[in-house]
């Protein structure tokens, strides 16, 4: 193909100016051809590698031109499966080149790299020793059943498993971080009509996102904003207000709230600070958010009561009074949300996905149950090798198939 293309027979990794050829030795474009013979390249596997010019027509002629030779496009990741596959990389280092492309913020970007260049699975690697190492010491009792473990093994296995606890541990704080980074945190706001949400969601925003007006009930859908705060990618959904109205339309934006709030990481609770609303009304607002739901009270509109800004405790519960008007608070409310969240600034963070958390939570669940069959060393062997399968998982010792083809498909054509 490159003979064809170019005309020429192009030396191993090595930038050559180029005429890229067509059928009828029309000059399609010049640029940069690149081969990179094998295990020399991305994917470990013979590539031919065209830089031209960035016009859509040129692309495709020249791309057109190739699969004239014999290509074909290559499917969505691809190039990044192949290169899994070729022990060029493993999983988690792969998963981690579609997260620095889709990065939003510095903060995942650089934890993506992180990822990239392998730190998470070096942790996952080190853990794995820890348990092998754990491993062969069951096992040799095991091949020696007529000697019962005593009181010293005992003792160095608990010393060794409670090791075990503690590197998840740090791992999971870790990955939790990286997981924020990844997937943006479900900021929804929620209040009576009126309160000011869609204010403080334009002051959040540092733009004009959301329709303001005095009348109750301007806003009818969810209005959803994407932001950062010190690198943290977020979600913020501004609802309609929560009230009893006859109006349909009204109802189906209520009704909408309500889904958003299901899926919601944090509720920030506005009350108009204002106004002095009866406290059923209140109670109606607060009985209709979900109980497990971290959420953070915001008094508004300080600027009409007077109130200062700044947190307050009232039965165990953070009431923050700011003013979305005027900006006062604001700052710390953008810390509260963080807090709120679980996020703290750490340095090695790591990109994380769902699947390297639940492999993560397996981990711990199997590293606890072989805590409680420490004197059964058959059960106690048994837990420790699926813990080992359940971090085996996440750089893809120990994978299936369908599993990778799910992780691939998602990635950007080609790559």
């Amino acid at each position: 193909m490159a003979l064809a293309l170019t005309g020429r027979q192009l030396p191993p990794r090595f930038a050559t100016y180029s005429p890229f050829i067509a059928a009828d030795g029309a000059l399609l474009d010049q640029g940069i051809v690149i081969y990179f013979p094998a295990p020399h390249s991305y994917t470990g596997e013979e590539v031919l590698e065209f830089q031209g010019h960035g016009g859509p027509a040129v692309l495709q002629s020249v791309l057109q031109r190739c699969l004239e030779l014999g290509a074909r496009l290559a499917q969505p990741g691809e190039f990044t499966q192949r290169a899994f596959l070729n022990d060029k990389m493993d999983l988690a280092q792969a998963e981690s080149v579609a997260d620095l492309i889709d990065a939003t913020t510095e903060q995942a970007a650089r934890s993506a790299v992180r990822s990239l260049q392998g730190e998470f699975s070096a942790a996952i690697h080190k853990t794995v020793e820890q348990l092998i190492e754990l491993r062969m010491l069951v096992e040799a009792t095991l091949d020696f059943p007529e000697e019962e473990i005593d009181a010293d093994d005992r003792k160095l296995c608990s010393s060794k498993l409670a090791a075990l606890f503690q590197e998840i541990e740090r791992i999971s704080a870790l990955a939790k971080q990286g997981s924020i980074l990844r997937e943006g945190a479900q900021v929804v706001l929620v209040g009576a009509p009126n309160a000011g949400k869609s204010s403080l969601l334009n002051r959040l925003a540092g733009e004009e996102v959301a329709l303001v007006s005095e009348i109750p009930g301007t806003t009818r859908d969810a209005i959803r904003q994407a932001l950062q705060i010190r690198g943290v990618p977020l979600h913020l959904i501004d609802t309609a207000g929560l009230r009893e109205t006859t109006d349909a339309v009204e109802q189906m934006g209520i009704a909408r709230t309500q889904q958003a709030l299901t899926r919601a990481d944090v509720v920030l609770v506005l009350l108009d600070e204002s106004q002095h609303r009866s406290e059923l009304e209140d109670r109606t607002i607060l009985a209709s958010l979900p109980d497990k739901i971290p959420r953070l009270y915001l008094h508004n509109k300080i600027d009409l009561s007077g109130h200062a800004p700044g947190l307050e405790f009232k039965d165990g519960e953070k009431h923050l009074f700011i003013s979305a008007k005027n900006g006062a608070g604001m700052v710390e409310l953008q810390e509260k949300i963080l807090e709120t969240i679980g996020w703290h600034q750490e340095t090695g963070v790591f990109m994380a996905r769902a699947r390297h958390l639940e492999a993560l939570a397996d981990t711990r669940k199997h590293l606890q149950a072989a805590e409680l069959e420490i004197a059964r060393p058959e059960l106690f062997a048994e837990e420790l090798r699926l813990a080992q399968d359940a971090l085996n998982s996440i750089t893809g010792e120990f994978s299936a198939d369908d599993l990778l083809g799910e992780i691939f498909s998602r990635f950007c054509i080609g790559k």
